[in-house]
């Protein structure tokens, strides 16, 4: 492969960091060049990777349940409980491969993850495809069409801690749209449509509306939805015969779960627009890259997530090739330009960060 000569190299502290406003009207051509050229023998999703990693997160994350659950020691059933929530977290993350995969690039995947993930944890992929999608589109991200943004940066100091806050009542709200909302939508119609409408996706903005599925969709929805629904049921009748202690274990686990991923949804994005359309590289500067060195990222964003910016710009590269086009991207394109602009250190940095824009008087 032909490598391009550095576009920068001068030190980073002796140029301005590039930010979403530098771009707000006109796209890096060079550094989307460089993204396309630097990664054209990469994008080809492994099963091999892809398999073994969600199967074993799963294991895990089951595994740790059923230990938190059947343990009498309180400690015990902590650290159970903390690596049940993780290897959840992870194999949870995958919905997120799931709506930018050809749907004929891993055989068998969906349906797999489905049964053993998406439908378990009453998150079936359906919540998220055809949803994620408007997200990366040119002319919606950041506006308020965008069902996964808001301008939490512009917002009051008090949105951000009830963000995160009200992630935890997510697996009680899950219990109850399937195992209730559901059954009683199939005889009530107007229920159905509201349902549909306002809880059937993993969406932030809570102006959104979700449009009702059609062809092939509508039929993956009702079976997805079916199977979730008969085992939302199954876990509020298994309190009949089992109590209420190994539900209420198995839902602060996933609490803990929903916490995390709202905290990395908190920092995947600047948050800074305030409903404009935006240029590719203005997303992309909006977005967040969390590299190496360092792993705590890899453990609070997982499969990928790690590069979220870089997914902005390749939204179908399988993230288990993001870390190298990442290493060849920053590389070739040096301290102090636009594709370092998206790179940050880490959580706290950017909690700090966002928290800070919310105390500015507007």
């Amino acid at each position: 492969m032909t490598m391009h000569q550095p576009l920068s190299t001068s030190p980073s502290a002796t140029k301005p960091r590039a930010t979403r406003a530098d771009f707000q009207t006109a796209d890096d051509k060079d550094m989307l060049r460089a993204a396309r050229d630097l990664t054209k023998d990469l994008g080809e999703a492994r099963g091999a990777i892809y398999w073994p990693d969600m199967l074993i997160s799963a294991a895990l994350g089951y595994g740790g349940i059923a230990a938190a659950i059947l343990t009498e020691n309180l400690a015990i059933a902590i650290a159970a409980g903390l690596v049940a929530s993780l290897a959840l977290y992870r194999a949870l993350m995958f919905i997120h491969e799931l709506t930018h995969i050809h749907r004929d690039a891993l055989p068998g995947f969906r349906a797999g993850w489905n049964l053993l993930v998406g439908i378990p944890m009453l998150t079936p992929s359906f919540m998220y495809e055809g949803v994620h999608v408007i997200h990366h589109k040119r002319t919606q991200y950041g506006t308020v069409e965008d069902p996964e943004y808001l301008p939490l940066a512009l917002m009051k100091p008090w949105s951000l801690p009830v963000f995160v806050i009200i992630a935890l009542l997510a697996p009680i709200a899950l219990l109850i749209r399937f195992g209730v909302l559901v059954p009683l939508g199939a005889i009530i119609p107007p229920l159905r449509k509201f349902t549909w409408e306002r809880f059937s996706a993993l969406s932030i903005n809570p102006d959104f509306r979700r449009k009702p599925p059609t062809g092939d969709f509508a039929r993956m929805v009702f079976w997805q939805e079916a199977g979730a629904s008969v085992w939302a049921i199954a876990l509020i009748a298994s309190t009949f015969a089992l109590g209420w202690r190994p539900l209420l274990i198995a839902l602060a686990i996933v609490s803990f779960t929903a916490l995390l991923n709202q905290l990395r949804t908190l920092v995947a994005h600047l948050w800074e627009n305030e409903g404009e359309p935006m240029t590719v590289t203005a997303q992309f500067l909006d977005s967040v890259n969390v590299p190496p060195p360092g792993i705590a990222a890899e453990i609070w964003a997982p499969v990928g997530l790690r590069y979220h910016a870089l997914h902005h710009l390749m939204p179908s590269m399988p993230y288990h090739d993001l870390p190298e086009a990442h290493r060849r991207l920053a590389k070739e394109l040096g301290d102090g330009s636009t594709y370092e602009g998206a790179n940050h250190p880490g959580m706290l940095t950017l909690v700090a960060r966002i928290a800070r824009s919310t105390m500015v008087p507007r």
